[in-house]
């Protein structure tokens, strides 16, 4: 099937040909007809399978049948991270080149000046984060009445960073006669509840997760002692210095103290987590995809944000405690039909959750057997690389 089989615009043809799209994914082909209907949909899909744009693309064909715009927004996408609603705000200006219609995005960490003027201006498209949208709400910057369609995107994620009641006060302020899409990469039964309760009658429309994650991605885990996985780390990277990696760590602190670590190894990186600034997250991310760093630092609120077409490897220095979190991270790879490369480090009280991840997977990840870190001392302490004669 062709996108101009799904009934899409030659406006829109046009621009995501420029993009690079050849051929519909599979929740591209399954819930595009179903937004084109305007009808609720609960669309359940892996990371790195088009799911924005399976819904962007038919929003952008209704606003244009639709005709010239109001004022204020017709259509609203909360999301979960700042770089998730950038990405969006970015791809539905992509795909939309050759329309009229404004996207602005709305999020903390930086200053709302720019953001209320764009509101005031005009605009079709809102994407958002929760927190700084119900504080403009709050403050009358932007008006909700007339939003015609609501997504809540990577939902799992949202419920995951407890924003549960604050998506409650956004549904509140919109109309209930809309249309709401909702997508997630897992279908957790919350899930299936919040859709219980948001949605009119929704359409549901699966693809096969855990297939189109893992069989694009080579999957493999190191038992170590946690003192050791800095020592371990340092060896991988040495092993192929031009590899773009992107390393996921349980906390904020736990990401800045990898960081410096690297950076007195001369591994230059870049570290993103909730407690640094908009402007910064944005920066570093821009050096790692522009590769003037290979090494990006990360936690979890970062795993929905980040779109590399050709990232070599992901290293999972802290398993997640939440499974679906290793589905998403690992996610980041094999992107753009490419192969992936996912490596975890597991020591003995992290054994819980790689049990729980390959329940989830269904697939027994590879144990890496040999290497320099197997026999830790009894006191715990670093094992060093013996030096070669």
């Amino acid at each position: 099937m062709s996108f101009k089989e799904l009934g899409l615009s030659d406006g829109i043809l046009k621009a995501i040909e420029e993009v690079g799209y050849i051929t519909p994914t599979p929740i591209q082909e399954l819930a595009i007809p179903v937004v084109l209907k305007k009808q609720d949909i609960l669309g359940c899909a892996q990371t790195g399978t088009g799911k924005t744009a399976a819904f962007v693309l038919p929003i952008i064909e209704n606003l244009i049948k639709k005709g010239p715009s109001m004022h204020d927004p017709r259509v609203l996408v909360i999301s979960p991270t700042r770089e998730l609603a950038i990405q969006t705000r970015d791809n539905v200006r992509s795909y939309g080149i050759y329309t009229n219609l404004k996207c602005t995005v709305i999020l903390g960490g930086v200053n709302q000046r720019s953001q209320v003027e764009a509101i005031r201006k005009g605009v079709d498209i809102v994407v958002a984060t929760p927190g700084r949208l119900l504080d403009l709400v709050n403050q009358r910057f932007i008006n909700l009445n007339n939003i015609e369609v609501l997504v809540l995107d990577e939902a799992d994620t949202m419920l995951d960073m407890g924003f549960i009641h604050d998506i409650k006060k956004i549904v509140a302020r919109v109309p209930k006669i809309r249309q709401t899409l909702m997508f997630s990469a897992t279908m957790p039964k919350a899930i299936k509840l919040l859709a219980n309760e948001f949605l009119n009658n929704p359409v549901v429309v699966e693809t096969n997760n855990s297939s189109i994650t893992v069989e694009k991605i080579d999957q493999s885990v190191y038992f170590v002692d946690t003192p050791n996985k800095k020592f371990l780390l340092l060896e991988i990277l040495k092993t192929n210095t031009n590899a773009s990696t992107l390393i996921f760590t349980r906390t904020k602190h736990g990401a800045n103290k990898l960081g410096e670590i690297l950076q007195k190894s001369n591994f230059y990186n870049e570290v993103i987590h909730g407690n640094k600034s908009q402007n910064a997250r944005v920066r570093a991310l821009k050096n790692f995809k522009d590769g003037k760093s290979n090494i990006l630092i990360a936690t979890d609120i970062a795993a929905r944000g980040i779109d590399i077409k050709y990232l070599t490897q992901v290293i999972n220095f802290e398993l997640p405690e939440i499974a679906e979190s290793y589905v998403h991270r690992i996610g980041r790879t094999g992107r753009a039909g490419s192969v992936g490369k996912a490596i975890s480090f597991c020591d003995k009280a992290e054994k819980r959750y790689l049990n729980d991840i390959e329940r989830l997977t269904k697939q027994s990840i590879t144990i890496i057997k040999e290497h320099n870190y197997l026999n830790p001392p009894v006191l715990n302490k670093p094992v060093y690389p013996q030096k070669k004669n």
